[in-house]
Parts: structure tokens; sequence; C-alpha cells
């Protein structure tokens, strides 16, 4: 087994976790805050190419006690000195191993910025503003089994020249006449038609992106991951141990080189704006576009989460919890006879409004 790092009280020598919305540890037993010592190495970027070389030819390895969930396939840190313990994602219960393998080891972190009770109280929160929800849910629905758990992340910055053919559609008018009935009478009449003429465009662009976010967690479901962003990441901080005492800590799914085809995936997004921008006009087409990246670095950072789940008649809904602000974003089920009555009281409505049209004509 790997070597596991402790952190004991100055006071009482109990061991500590990190405290929520602090920079500290703090003792469970006499309540001592232990202050983490601020770091004075900065949080630098790395080559990408460089650190892609590195992989293959150095092969860095490192220990690491995991927990490997059958149900969900995820892989996490368990504390320090426990060799068992429940998945934080779906609530399988896990066995430790040891394993070895090829890994990148975190730059920097979010820290967590609140605790368990106001993460429960943002659940609860979440919980009675749901519509359609069925009227036994909050019975069932319990976050009392929150996890704190770090989720994987990288972070791509690249200089990008885009060069683009394309066309630049520019809006006229026509007038045009038709025939329309008058009071019973055809009637020549003139209107204003929207056309648009088109015109050759080409041209080259340039973008700067600065920590692209790729989660690099395949644990969650999609619905949940794709719903985690607005980070502060410029309120990240130099990687420290401490700041994992009490927590879990995922285990990136996402490999290097993948996340970054991801992160060009939304970089692109950004690039075909500002090409649009530089065609200008009315409308845009966009024939090819070519894209060198250049100057490209990364990071591999931590982002804080709560998690849970509960089961609702058989079913079970996952939800996560945003360490940093308390946005809640969840699974939940629906009332299928709420929604039949919502669904009835419309068409009442209409047919009634249809009712009382005819009965006036």
């Amino acid at each position: 087994m790997p070597e596991t790092k402790q952190f004991p009280c100055k006071q009482c020598g109990a061991m500590l976790e990190f405290e929520p919305g602090t920079r500290a540890l703090k003792c469970q037993y006499c309540g001592m805050l232990n202050e983490i010592a601020e770091s004075e190495i900065a949080i630098e970027e790395i080559d990408y190419a460089k650190q892609l070389l590195e992989l293959q030819l150095v092969q860095p390895k490192t220990d690491a006690t995991v927990i490997h969930c059958d149900g969900c396939g995820s892989e996490s840190t368990l504390p320090d000195g426990q060799a068992s313990g429940s998945c934080p994602f779906c609530g399988r219960a896990v066995v430790a191993t040891s394993i070895t393998r090829t890994v990148i080891k975190p730059k920097a972190l979010l820290p967590f910025a609140i605790k368990s009770d106001r993460a429960k109280a943002s659940f609860d929160q979440w919980l009675n503003g749901l519509w359609f929800a069925p009227g036994d849910l909050k019975k069932h629905a319990d976050a009392g089994g929150l996890k704190g758990v770090y989720l994987p992340a990288w972070t791509y910055d690249a200089n990008t020249i885009s060069d683009y053919t394309g066309e630049r559609g520019e809006h006229y008018f026509e007038t045009q006449s038709f025939n329309t009935m008058v009071n019973g009478k055809s009637v020549r009449q003139t209107r204003q038609v929207q056309k648009t003429r088109w015109h050759t465009a080409a041209g080259r662009v340039g973008n700067q992106f600065d920590d692209v976010l790729v989660l690099a967690d395949r644990s969650l479901p999609d619905d949940l991951r794709g719903k985690l962003n607005g980070w502060d990441l410029p309120s990240l901080v130099p990687y420290a141990d401490d700041y994992l005492s009490g927590f879990v800590a995922q285990t990136y799914q996402v490999q290097l080189p993948e996340g970054f085809e991801i992160a060009r995936g939304i970089m692109e997004q950004t690039i075909r704006a500002t090409v649009r921008s530089d065609i200008g006009g009315d409308e845009q087409r966009i024939h090819s576009l070519q894209t060198q990246y250049n100057d490209i670095t990364f990071k591999h950072v931590l982002l804080p989460v709560w998690i849970s789940a509960y089961r609702f008649k058989g079913q079970t809904f996952r939800f996560v919890i945003n360490g940093r602000t308390g946005s809640v974003f969840g699974q939940r089920p629906w009332s299928a006879w709420k929604i039949g009555v919502l669904v009835a009281g419309i068409l009442f409505v209409i047919l009634i409004g249809l009712l009382i049209f005819a009965a006036s004509r």
C-alpha cells in the first residue's frame, strides 16, 4: 500500500480535516484550527507537447490507493488509512486496491468554500422548488449522505490562427405586387420582400484562449456533468495535500490528449463566431476553416463538489452541489398525475374559449 499523509493536530494530536471556507485544517475533537501554510509556488501552465512526450518516453509512475466502482465505473482515492467505503457517485460498497499508473499530478485546486450543512440546505431549497414533483418525494429525498469530492479537470490555453473561406450576405428589399380580397373585391397591393445578395469572403483571424475547462470525470451522468460550469478559476490555489484531508479525490478518466480534443470543440465555437464577425454583413456562410493551435499549455486542477443520491420508487436519482457556490444540479422524478391535471386544465380552457368564440358568431 502507498504511504498516506496524515495531519495531526498541534494541540491534541488527533487527525485533522480541511475546514471548508477557510485555509485551515480543523480538529474534530478539540476544535483547534491549524492554518495551512501559504504556498510560495506559483500556479504555472505546463507545456502540452512537452508533457505528451514525457508521458510517452519517461512514463512517470505513482502509487495511488483507489476505489474502483463496478456500478458506475468511477475511481477515487480514499481518505488516509481507509481501506474500504462507499462510492461517492452511486453509493455502492467498494474496497480499495493499490495500483501503479501513469499520472499527471494536480497543479492547483479550488478549496471547498461551503460546509456540508449549507450544502444540505441548498439541496432542500432546490427540492422545494421542483415543479410537478411527486407529493411524497420529500419523504424519500435526503441529502444526509453527502460526500465531499474533488473532481479532476483540465484547463487549456492556446493561441490560434484560422484561415477561412465563405460568403457575406447583405440584405436588400424589393417591392412586389400581389392581389388580395378587400370587401369582396380583388385589390392590387404592394409589399416589401427581403432578399440577400451574397459576396465571396476569405481571411485570417486570431484568438487567444485562457483556461478552457474540460471536466476529466466520467462517473457523473452526462446531464449533470454538462451543468458543472461557472467555476471561479482565478481563485485557484497551488495544490497541497492538506486541502484533501477529510475528502475524496477522483482520479481523472479523461486523458490529456482526449481532453484537448474536447477543448478544441469548445474553442471552435468562439473561432467560428470570430470568423462570422470578420466576414461581416447581415448573414454569413463558412465554407472552409483551417485552424493552427500554437503555444498550447495546460493545468490539471481539482474542483470541489458535494455528491449524493436518493432512491424513489425503485429508482436512483443522483445530484451534485457546487462546493464553491452551493448551486444544485440533480436528477428528479416527475408526477404523471400532476402533469396530467395541468394538460387537462389547458385543454379545458381551450375548449371553453372555442365554445365562447362559436357562440359569438
